[in-house]
């Protein structure tokens, strides 16, 4: 079975090169996966949602 990993917002937007604000805007409009409270104000994302976001930008972008 598949390791679950959770993601903070600065490695999220680490390894998606998303400002914080475009992560939020993006969320709002249903075009980035959403985050979920971990605790209190905390706040995270499952990693393979996060990898199944950047795998459908990098196909659209082979696409043209």
């Amino acid at each position: 079975m598949p390791e679950k990993q959770i993601l903070r917002l600065k490695e999220v937007c680490h390894i998606t090169g998303l400002s914080r604000s475009t992560i939020y805007k993006m969320m709002n409009a249903d075009e980035f996966p959403k985050s979920i409270q971990i605790s209190g104000r905390n706040i995270a994302w499952a990693k393979s949602e996060v990898d199944a976001w950047i795998e459908r930008v990098l196909g659209q972008g082979e696409r043209g």
